[in-house]
């Protein structure tokens, strides 16, 4: 079985397949770089992974899984990395990539995710792990409300419908309260990702919030950033 860095160092036992995992992150916080790490390890220890990409080209995400030791096109070639490209969109340009987004209203991606569904019924793939590195910048184009209801109705069901688990991003303190109460009780486990800048050095951390389904370790812990962007526990 895969395994999730990071969020699984800090549960009792692995997250069930078809969970929801939303990641609350302080914007200058290591969470983008921990998204990719995270990536990277459950593709190591055998599964597949989804990667969404909303706030850089994605040929930057290729980089850094080349720092990181893995060379993502080989990777896509034989099906073990998916690059979905929701930057382009957001550009107002059309993307060149295989995976790719073209619209970011609401409407359009309700419908497309409505079209996947009976794919996604028929070919369940539970060793894909689907990561959003944030869903925030939805709200750019989108009122508050018929985005998560995007969230409730389309992209919260996949997971179960997939049977895989999705961990996606939203930026701490952007959004109303309304839209973390409706996102946090959808979800199955909420990750805290924050910047302490309290002290003389600034200190990365993360935390396990909650978790619906497992047994996890509710303190914060320090983060360690590698000269690869690699993002783990410090021990």
């Amino acid at each position: 079985m895969p395994r999730i860095p990071l969020i699984e160092d800090l549960t009792r036992s692995p997250i069930p397949l078809g969970s929801n995992i939303l990641v609350e992150f302080d914007p200058a916080s290591q969470w983008y770089n921990a998204s990719v790490t995270i990536a990277a390890g459950w593709i190591t220890t055998g599964g597949r992974t989804s990667y969404n990409v909303h706030t850089r080209p994605p040929e930057k995400i290729r980089e850094q899984f080349k720092r990181l030791g893995l060379e993502a096109e080989v990777l896509e070639s034989n099906g073990k990395l998916r690059i979905w490209d929701w930057y382009t969109a957001s550009l107002g340009q059309k993307s060149k990539e295989k995976h790719a987004v073209d619209s970011l209203k609401i409407a359009d991606l309700s419908l497309m995710m409505a079209a996947m569904r009976d794919e996604w019924r028929s070919s369940p793939e539970p060793d894909f792990l689907r990561i959003w590195d944030t869903d925030s910048y939805l709200a750019r184009f989108n009122d508050e409300r018929t985005w998560v209801e995007l969230e409730l109705t389309r992209f919260v069901p996949s997971s179960s419908i997939m049977q895989s688990t999705g961990i996606g991003g939203v930026i701490r303190g952007v959004h109303s309260d309304w839209v973390y109460k409706h996102l946090e009780g959808a979800y199955d486990g909420v990750i805290d990702f924050r910047l302490d800048d309290e002290g003389e050095e600034t200190k990365n951390m993360v935390r396990v919030r909650s978790m619906r389904n497992v047994g996890f370790d509710s303190r914060w812990h320090p983060l360690k950033v590698g000269e690869n962007f690699e993002v783990t526990l410090e021990k």
